[in-house]
């Protein structure tokens, strides 16, 4: 395999099907990326060839994303961690760096915390936590009422399922730079339809928020934990404003933790792989090199 050259996969998972983008020497250790809502592998599609000199690069399409199927399951945080474990065991995955935004962010720390030895290091952005109240949720007030008006039943269906809001009017919003009609063209591919569109959906009303869902409350609420336990190598990429992390969050969260590194990008909202490709894949080819060598992360302001 062409190191930089990004192959696109599927196989059976679960009874369904799984889609991955890959690059990279199978031999090299493996940099698992984790996409968020509403993205897909394609996300990280100008970051792995950055990476894929120093890493075996896979990036699934969670379950209901990208280019995977639409079973008839709830999509639920829980059936993501199911069909994502099913995923790393039929890759044959043994360890990996975790490399995670939005609720991939989420995906990594859970597995993380279930499974320690299984992560090499972890590389995060925008990341999922557990918000006391609404007031602590996004950098913008606008985006706290258009999140409960999501998470409202039958608005929130009206916004996402029939109105396509998260890729209309999220995903650019989102993303300092403008995206091209091509790239937006490959956002909506997978949501053409109203019902293709309920993992969408799901996700933001299983956002951990004053305490609800419960059960996602109390499964980030131990992740957390067990982060900030933790000693594997970790880098965190911040922007400014941000959305869910602003730059002065992300300084004291990388300065709680132990072995961690921060990289500040420079501006951006949420969509930080489609305005920092480039600086974002570097610095996490040189830290896995360097993690490699047993080298410890250090703090940057």
């Amino acid at each position: 395999m062409n190191a930089h050259e990004i192959n696109l996969s599927s196989r059976a998972i679960l009874g369904s099907t799984m889609a991955w983008r890959e690059a990279g020497e199978k031999d090299a250790p493996v940099a698992l990326f984790l996409h968020g809502n509403p993205a897909s592998s394609y996300i990280w599609r100008n970051i792995i060839p950055h990476v894929a000199g120093v890493a075996h690069c896979i990036a699934p399409d969670l379950i209901g994303f990208g280019a995977s199927a639409k079973p008839d399951i709830d999509y639920r945080f829980v059936d993501h961690v199911r069909y994502l474990d099913a995923f790393i065991e039929e890759m044959g995955v043994s360890s990996a760096y975790l490399v995670g935004q939005d609720w991939g962010s989420a995906l990594a720390f859970h597995l993380a915390a279930r499974r320690p030895d299984f992560v090499r290091g972890l590389a995060f952005m925008e990341f999922i936590w557990p918000t006391p109240t609404w007031d602590d949720f996004h950098q913008a007030p606008v985006a706290r009422e258009m999140f409960q008006q999501f998470r409202t039943p039958g608005l929130g269906e009206e916004l996402i399922m029939d109105g396509n809001a998260f890729i209309e009017r999220i995903l650019p919003r989102t993303t300092a730079r403008k995206l091209s009609d091509e790239e937006l063209e490959a956002y909506r591919a997978p949501f053409r339809t109203r019902e293709s569109r309920k993992p969408v959906w799901r996700f933001p009303n299983e956002l951990p928020i004053a305490g609800q869902p419960a059960d996602v409350w109390a499964l980030m609420t131990e992740a957390h934990r067990a982060l900030a336990r933790s000693t594997y190598p970790k880098l965190l990429f911040a922007v400014s404003p941000g959305a869910l992390v602003s730059p002065d969050f992300a300084k004291g969260f990388a300065a709680a933790l132990t072995n961690c590194r921060l990289v500040q990008l420079g501006a951006g909202a949420h969509n930080l792989q489609e305005d920092h490709p480039q600086a974002i894949g570097t610095h996490v080819a040189r830290w896995i090199e360097a993690a490699e060598r047993g080298a410890p992360a250090t703090l940057a302001a």
